[in-house]
């Protein structure tokens, strides 16, 4: 054999030991690690691990530990969640996946907080409307950053960002320019740049009647919406993709509760991840895909610098500019570096955590509040007392947590997560069963979408996609 043909044949069996590798744990491993570090990030920023450590305000104010948890939760969210639709070819299956993945944890994480904390150490947050209606449903479409509506969990509101991009991603399918993400997140980038603080918060829901008509219509045009994508029609999925891609539109332009640089510096990072997704599987030029990813990753370094200043860093909770452009290149630059050990084999722990992570970002605040309760303490006692201790002794009493938190999150992972996921899949077959879906017809000059890798569960960014700060922003929020 030629030294030519040895060194292919070296290539190969080299190329296929990594994708053995990176196929021997469950799903994408490396984005199941990043996640899970994303997680004990956000869980870290509410310990307030900062003030446990040398340095730790100084370090807060130029790095936020809870942003920087939140924005590689949407990173991973904007690359694997149009894989997974474009995988599937079905909205359908996309939407009922995406609903039994997020809601079934979401709603059990609420129940336990609301059955198990005490009112002193209560960690939902109820309207200040006194409407439980409202709350309900502003809640229920997990949209109520976007509606003027009080969070339940302080953590969920991130779920509006992964909603919200739901909704883009599916209607943008509808009607075949889902390959258009290049544009997409360099538009959502400039606007950031440019509208940073001049797209209005809050434009449409000034008093309570005018909030009650906004969260009524929305649940029309959501449930409307979702009917359509549900019908498995292929006219009908397009008129859904209209109506939730133009109210989220509207929304984002009009209502929400941070800073439009906020907002749209997010949607150009979810966009982005999409962007390395697809440059990745050759659907569209390296060249491009470098381009828009290095402005969306400046820009949103950039506005950070621009705005993120005095009241309005307190409006995104991140307090100073160097706490959000810090927190932000150091989001991108982990998962440049686990992108590139995707063909590596990881431990196994890292990638278990990622398969709780969702589960640790919903439960890392009640699980807290519920120890301080049985300890008898308030949050400041808790920490002085911790500061105070010796170095060996306060890191068993953070290890301590951890452990708790993680035992709690398992139990839910597969008492709750895994379930109600195969629920999901298998109210999918029996769907497309009974009422076989339609495809969606592309136009002729887009090649086939290549096969996309199967979607891993997480906030958000979740999966989380996404995504107190927790997917969004850094600071303690508790809307």
């Amino acid at each position: 054999m030629t030294t030519k043909g040895l060194l292919t044949r070296w290539g190969a069996r080299r190329a296929g030991r990594g994708e053995r590798a990176a196929a021997a744990g469950s799903r994408l491993g490396w984005l199941d690690a990043l996640r899970g570090i994303a997680a004990l990030a956000v869980a870290a920023h509410h310990f307030e691990i900062m003030r446990l450590i040398p340095y730790g305000g100084t370090i807060a104010a130029h790095f936020d530990l809870g942003f920087y948890g939140v924005i590689a939760f949407f990173i991973v969210s904007g690359y694997i969640i149009p894989a997974s639709l474009e995988r599937r070819g079905d909205v359908r299956a996309f939407w009922i996946g995406r609903i039994f993945r997020i809601y079934p944890a979401l709603i059990v994480s609420m129940l336990l907080a609301e059955f198990l904390l005490p009112h002193d150490y209560q960690v939902l947050t109820f309207d200040g409307y006194g409407h439980d209606k409202l709350w309900l449903a502003g809640n229920g479409l997990m949209l109520s950053d976007m509606l003027g509506v009080v969070n339940a969990l302080g953590i969920s509101w991130t779920l509006t960002y992964e909603m919200l991009f739901y909704f883009f991603v599916s209607s943008l399918f509808t009607v075949a320019w889902h390959r258009r993400s290049s544009m997409i997140s360099v538009t959502a980038g400039g606007i950031a740049l440019v509208l940073g603080v001049w797209v209005p918060s809050y434009s449409l829901t000034h008093t309570l009647p005018e909030l009650q008509h906004l969260v009524a219509a929305a649940v029309l045009i959501v449930v409307a919406g979702l009917v359509c994508m549900l019908s498995g029609n292929a006219a009908l999925a397009r008129i859904g993709g209209l109506l939730l891609g133009g109210f989220g539109l509207l929304l984002v332009f009009t209502n929400g509760r941070t800073p439009a640089y906020e907002t749209f510096t997010i949607l150009a990072t979810m966009f982005a991840g999409t962007v390395i997704y697809r440059a990745q599987h050759g659907q569209i030029e390296r060249i491009e895909a470098w381009l828009t990813v290095g402005f969306v990753v400046a820009a949103g370094a950039l506005v950070g610098w621009m705005y993120n200043r005095d009241a309005m860093g307190r409006a995104t909770a991140t307090f100073t500019w160097p706490a959000w452009s810090y927190a932000y290149l150091g989001a991108w630059a982990s998962f440049g570096l686990f992108f590139l050990l995707r063909n590596k084999r990881l431990p196994r722990v890292m990638t278990w955590l990622g398969a709780v992570s969702f589960s640790v970002y919903l439960l890392h605040w009640p699980v807290k509040r519920f120890l301080l309760w049985q300890l008898g303490w308030d949050s400041n006692y808790y920490y002085n007392k911790l500061a105070a201790m010796p170095f060996a002794e306060r890191w068993s009493w953070v290890a301590g947590y951890v452990a708790v938190l993680l035992a709690v999150c398992w139990v839910v992972y597969r008492l709750v997560e895994v379930p109600f996921q195969n629920l999901g899949r298998k109210l999918t077959k029996a769907m497309n069963r009974r009422w076989p879906p339609q495809s969606l017809e592309r136009p002729a000059q887009l090649p086939a979408p290549a096969a996309a890798p199967a979607a891993a569960a997480a906030p958000a960014a979740a999966e989380p996609a996404l995504t107190g700060s927790a997917p969004g922003g850094g600071g303690t929020r508790t809307d």
